[in-house]
Order: structure tokens, then C-alpha cells, then sequence
């Protein structure tokens, strides 16, 4: 039975890029040799690392913009302490709108003032603040533009004269930007790229070398930089599937090919949502994410036959977040939208039986 794997991360990959993957394990570049058993600093592996960082510059239309992609290690719940010891002197402004945007705040604080310049926090941020006021003399701005759990995304950017640091982990790559307004990108693979095991960080070297403190090598963005992302021993198959996902997203035509895809299998989804009684959606409606799409049933006593129909359908990973409950339909670019459909072909039936 073919599955349709809606999993919020690790998730769906690109068929094409797993097996290229798995090829590569048993003989890369027909060596004779795995590529998770040759040294990361050899030919082969190198001209990997300098490839995918290329696609990601490329890809984000910032070559030649004074910008570095890394590929580092410890997630984003490394960003999060890395951020603050790399930029924050005196003050930073964070907009809190969610769990994520919260563990952030949390490290930034460990550095120095924290300015939580909006927040969503009163209706259990199903919706983006707005109307908010940027304060002068920050170091940083910091928000999460698209957020996992509660199915809610940016759609539009606060401007700022403060550097603006992005949490991207669940949409980039997902809809076109104008990239340049950020100054600091981070991403964990697990969503649009590949694996777990690496996070992309896109930095603006201008911003940086602008604390007084002594930063250690393994945190410093300027040594990473300076190494190329080879400063330790990098995590070998995820950069290499990464690699192959971008390569995959560029021959599709990038990201503006894959934003009408997203956008199809979101109305899709959504439109199923909002005119089934048996369902509702969670997030507010101009707030909606393309990516994660969160809602819950109307009546709770259908719970057992809805998800009866989704195993049927060789339906994964649409349980919600145990913070949000419900279901959680995470729709990345490897998604397809057949999978899409037979997910709103069992809501439809679902409303019949129900």
C-alpha cells in the first residue's frame, strides 16, 4: 500500500532523493567505498559541501549578497543559543508565536536583555501578532515565520533597522522571499531539505564581530565561516541528501515552482476544512500556514472511525501536537498533491458517514 506520510519532521523526502541516498550508502561515486565511511575531507566530499552551499545561495537568490550558508550541527535548539552569543551585546526584540519562538527567548536571555515585542501567547498562538511597535537600539529582531505546532505562518515581515534573524525551520524553500531582508536564516534539515543531523544557517558576515564577549570556536559563526562548514567533522549523509533535495528543487524549477504546488495543496486541504462540518480549523483563518495545517474534529465521538479510515488509506503522521491536540496535516514540498487529496477524499467520507 502506498502511504502518504504527513509526519511534521522528520518527514517526507523526494523519492528520487532517496534512492540517490541509498545508492550512495552502498557506493559512492563508485568508489567502491560508502559515503558514510570516507573522510570528510576528501575530494569527493568536499566538492559535495561547496555544491549545496552554492544551491542554497543560488536557490535564495542572495549570490553575491555578502552572505554565507553553513552547514552546522545541533539543530535549531542550537541557533537559538548560537543567535544570542554571536549578536546579542545589550538588548534583542523576539516575537513570540509558539513553543519554538519561546525555547529561543529563553537562551537569548542567558546574554542579555530580551524584548518580547509581540506575542500571541493569549489564544494559544493561533494567530500572528500585529500592530506591534519595534523598539530602537536592538541588536536583533528575531521571529519564526512559519510555526509547526499551531498551523500559522508570516505573511508579511515587520521592518526594522535592527538585524533580522529568522527562524525558517518549517517553510524555507517553501515560497518565494526577498531573502535579503534577512540577516540571519537558520533551518533544520529535517522539513524541506533532508535528514535530521544538519541545521542551514544563512548569515550576512557584516553582522557579525559586533560582541565584546569571547565566543568558543564550535559557536562562532565567523570560524565556521572561515572554515567553510569543514571546521569539524560534518554530518556526512545529511549534507549529501540536502544536497540532492536542493538539486531536485532546482530542476523543478525552483522555489517558484514549488510555491504553486504548496499553495494548491493548501487551498486543497483548507477548503475541505472550512466547508465540512465535521471538521475545524485551528489557526486563524488570514494566519493560515501552507506548510502545517492544524484542525480538529467537531465532535470528539468520531475519533475512532476517523482514524480508522486514515490507516485504511495508508494515511501517516497527522496526529497534532500534544499542545494543540487535534490533527496536524504538514504539507513540505516533497509532499505531493495526490497525497493531499486522498487525505480530503476520507474527510469527504468522513462527513458522510458521520
Amino acid at each position: 500500500m502506498q502511504k502518504h506520510n504527513f509526519s511534521a519532521g522528520p518527514c517526507v523526502l523526494p523519492r528520487e532523493v532517496l534512492l540517490k541516498a541509498s545508492e550512495a550508502v552502498m557506493d559512492f561515486n563508485g568508489s567502491g567505498l560508502s559515503l558514510i565511511e570516507i573522510s570528510h575531507r576528501s575530494k569527493d566530499f568536499v566538492a559535495v559541501m561547496e555544491r549545496v552551499r552554492s544551491l542554497v545561495l543560488e536557490l535564495l537568490n542572495l549570490e553575491g549578497k555578502g552572505y554565507h550558508a553553513l552547514f552546522l550541527q545541533g539543530g535549531a535548539s542550537m541557533e537559538f543559543l548560537m543567535v544570542a552569543y554571536n549578536l546579542l551585546e545589550t538588548k534583542a526584540g523576539y516575537l513570540n508565536t509558539g513553543t519554538w519562538s519561546d525555547k529561543a527567548i529563553k537562551e537569548a536571555k542567558l546574554f542579555g536583555e530580551v524584548v518580547e515585542v509581540g506575542s500571541s501567547k493569549d489564544e494559544n498562538f493561533n494567530y500572528i501578532p500585529k500592530g506591534y511597535a519595534v523598539p530602537s537600539g536592538l541588536d536583533y529582531l528575531h521571529l519564526t515565520s512559519n510555526n509547526t505546532i499551531f498551523g500559522t505562518q508570516f505573511k508579511k515581515f515587520p521592518t526594522t533597522d535592527a538585524p533580522l534573524v529568522c527562524d525558517m525551520c518549517s517553510d524555507i524553500f517553501s515560497r518565494v522571499l526577498d531573502f535579503s531582508k534577512f540577516d540571519l536564516i537558520y533551518a533544520g534539515a529535517q522539513k524541506n531539505m533532508g535528514p535530521a543531523g544538519t541545521t542551514l544557517v544563512v548569515v550576512k558576515e557584516e553582522i557579525l564581530g559586533k560582541v565584546s564577549r569571547k565566543i568558543p570556536s564550535m559557536l562562532n559563526y565567523q570560524v565556521h565561516i572561515d572554515k567553510e562548514s569543514m571546521y569539524n567533522t560534518p554530518p556526512v549523509f545529511a549534507v549529501y541528501t540536502s544536497m540532492l533535495t536542493l538539486e531536485w528543487l532546482k530542476n523543478l524549477g525552483g522555489i517558484a515552482a514549488i510555491e504553486e504546488i504548496n499553495e494548491k495543496k493548501a487551498q486543497l486541504l483548507y477548503s475541505e476544512i472550512d466547508l465540512n462540518p465535521v471538521f475545524e480549523g485551528y489557526a486563524n483563518k488570514n494566519d493560515r500556514s501552507i506548510m502545517n495545517a492544524t484542525f480538529n474534529l467537531t465532535e470528539e465521538g468520531l475519533k475512532e472511525t476517523f482514524e480508522a479510515m486514515l490507516k485504511e488509506a495508508g494515511i501517516n503522521g497527522l496526529n497534532g501536537h500534544r499542545s494543540v491536540g487535534g490533527y496536524r496535516a504538514s504539507m513540505y514540498n516533497a509532499l505531493s498533491l495526490e497525497s493531499v487529496g486522498v487525505l480530503v477524499d476520507v474527510m469527504s467520507e468522513m462527513e458522510r458517514k458521520a
